[in-house]
């Protein structure tokens, strides 16, 4: 599972060698003229992507990053460029951020490129990455992991492929008919392709999958390579909206990260909120804690915490400022067995340490400033945020493009099959807004709503109490977990919670004291001094689904069949949700948000097909039809 970097080695002439394929990352020649020629002019760009709204390339093998940077530079050169331009690549070996600043040495002549990718380059974890360049404009997503795994996980249509993994005779694995088939399946009609190859069973390869492949002169001292045209008509469907407006009932951060994703695509959103302002319910915390879900067998919660957790970090350089801080989040083992299970995790997924690290008990209190009875996990780019802040931060990103309405419960949706605008109407019958497109995420508000209405929401009440800062509290300003959470002080007050607490609880004493009991297991005795009838606090609810996984995606039109195939199930035109998050909100909702709008737009995903799949809201349907269908062909 975990990703290993490529070692940093040069061949005597300078150029960058894998030891690994015993192979060079490019030719001789000079590596950005070899990227010029045989990926940029082999595929017709810039003059392919010209006039075009949305353009994709497929890369096979990021390697130094060379290529990316050659085409970023390329679009930002070009005044008829595409509006947004989606690079997407796949590494197995990827280099550190260190070696690759060595690299971009080599190449001054993008020197802004190299500076804009290494200020965003990842952590280096299995799974899919998305960066964005030039106010999200330009999106690179970045596969990290084995081609033949993660290629067939990929939902996009590429209109250009850049082939350059090492030759096919070092790494045949990127050159075989099953990876040829899958470029296939991922080509838009007419796609382009380009390689600096000319090997003979590739281009037979090729072929056979449906690409019209060509030779033409090779670049430098190489006589020939190849090039080609994906010739058969395969059907594309793309959404066709009467306009780019949408509505989105909810202005919590599931409803604020949706409506910012759409107005950075030049979207125009409405959302519509019942309280006085954003964020006041299950958002409205005084500070939330982001952080990740490690499991033994990373799971689908894992993978999806995983990619949402370093997704959100990687946007909050790109919003207007907000009340966070990057302090690190130390996740404390509840018992001896939990411990065990801390340690062989880190162990198996061997993760960077920039990531995720287990620290025994003596490290654990050194880093807490406190002694502390356990060993635990450190993630070092965990997070305290406001929550609050944080949603009016992404609903002031884009200026007017998004409108937010409060005091506007929504109590009925109807779709006028004319116009295809769907038309939110409060309980006295009046329109309060209409679009093309609608994302419900108001949370279980939407059990409200005919169209959401039979979706498994349940919620679970927490409380949580405000303590003000006080001698007594000798933890450094890093968030500690364990049963509960003790976060670093905003204005004068941290958080600790939370309790389970019946419908409708508020914060009382009872509760405030099951709190007090909770931090003096996680930090014994500084608890003593807090009385809990003299603290604040408060309750809200966290909505999730029978899964624990969020529901986001297109809903299912009323009365479809539910097929055991999610693609063939029958969608309400225009109509999407963002909900059951539980206490994630701040680790899913950026990606969340991203993944509705990628959708929306008919643009490539930031997820993996089966993590898209686990978050649709349709699925406890198909689910249910596959059951049914294995059940069938039992003897």
């Amino acid at each position: 599972m975990s990703i290993q970097p490529a070692p940093l080695q040069f061949r005597s002439d300078g150029t960058p060698f894998s030891p690994v394929f015993d192979d060079v990352y490019h030719s001789a020649d000079g590596g950005p003229g070899q990227a010029r020629e045989v990926f940029l002019h082999g595929n017709n760009l810039p003059a392919a992507w010209q006039g075009r709204t949305v353009f994709t390339v497929v890369e096979t093998g990021f390697g130094p990053g060379l290529n990316f940077l050659t085409t970023l530079a390329a679009w930002r050169a070009d005044p008829q460029r595409c509006q947004r331009l989606h690079f997407i690549s796949v590494e197995k070996s990827p280099f550190t951020r260190d070696s690759l600043q060595h690299l971009h040495t080599q190449w001054p002549g993008f020197a802004r490129e190299a500076a804009d990718l290494l200020a965003r380059w990842p952590v280096l974890t299995p799974g899919f990455h998305r960066l964005t360049f030039d106010e999200g404009r330009v999106v690179l997503t970045l596969l990290l992991g084995d081609a033949q795994t993660l290629l067939p996980q990929l939902v996009a249509r590429a209109d250009a492929f850049y082939l350059d993994g090492f030759s096919p005779a070092k790494n045949p694995e990127l050159w075989s008919p099953a990876l040829f088939r899958i470029l296939a399946r991922l080509a838009r009609p007419q796609a382009t392709l380009a390689t600096y190859t000319s090997a003979g069973f590739v281009r037979r390869g090729l072929i056979e999958a449906g690409f019209a492949v060509e030779r033409r002169p090779g670049f430098g001292g190489k006589r020939q390579m190849l090039g080609g045209v994906y010739a058969r008509q395969t059907p594309v469907r793309q959404p066709d909206w009467s306009r780019q407006e949408a509505l989105v009932i909810g202005a919590g951060l599931a409803g604020a990260a949706a409506a910012e994703r759409l107005a950075a695509r030049g979207w125009q959103v409405t959302v519509l909120e019942r309280e006085a302002a954003p964020a006041q319910r299950a958002s409205g915390n005084h500070v939330g804690v982001l952080l990740p879900v490690l499991s033994l067998d990373d799971n689908l919660q894992a993978r999806l915490a995983r990619t949402g957790f370093l997704y959100a970090l990687s946007r909050f350089a790109e919003l207007p400022a907000f009340e966070h801080g990057q302090c690190g989040v130390l996740q404390l083992a509840r018992d001896d067995e939990q411990a065990a299970l801390q340690r062989r995790v880190i162990e198996t997924a061997g993760f960077p340490e920039d990531y995720a690290r287990w620290l025994d008990a003596t490290e654990a209190s050194t880093l807490a400033g406190t002694s502390v009875p356990t060993s635990g996990w450190w993630f070092s780019q965990g997070s305290w945020i406001h929550p609050p802040a944080y949603c009016r931060s992404q609903l002031n990103a884009h200026g007017p493009r998004i409108r937010v309405q409060t005091r506007a419960a929504v109590s009925r949706l109807e779709r006028d099959p004319g116009s295809g605008d769907w038309s939110a109407f409060d309980a006295d019958g009046h329109e309060l807004a209409r679009a093309p497109v609608v994302v419900i995420a108001n949370a279980t508000d939407a059990l409200h709503l005919e169209q959401t209405a039979s979706l498994p929401l349940s919620n679970s009440r927490r409380v949580v109490t405000l303590l003000p800062e006080a001698p007594v509290l000798a933890a450094r300003d890093i968030v500690i977990c364990r049963n509960a959470y003790l976060t670093p002080s905003l204005n004068g007050l941290r958080v600790l919670g939370a309790t389970e607490a019946p419908a409708g609880a508020e914060a009382e004493p009872c509760w405030h004291a099951a709190n007090l009991d909770k931090l003096g297991r996680m930090l014994p005795g500084q608890q003593a001094g807090f009385a809990p009838d003299t603290l604040s606090g408060r309750g809200c609810d966290r909505p999730s689904s029978p899964d624990r996984l969020p529901l986001v995606g297109p809903l299912p039109a009323a009365g479809a069949r539910f097929d055991v195939k999610p693609a063939r199930i029958e969608r309400a035109p225009g109509l999407y949700c963002a909900l059951g998050f539980g206490a994630r909100g701040l680790a899913w909702s950026a990606l969340a948000g991203e993944l509705l709008a990628s959708q929306i737009c008919g643009e490539p995903l930031p997820v993996e097909r089966d993590l898209a799949e686990a978050c649709d809201p349709a699925r406890f349907g198909w689910r249910a039809a596959r059951q049914l269908a294995r059940e069938k062909v039992k003897p």
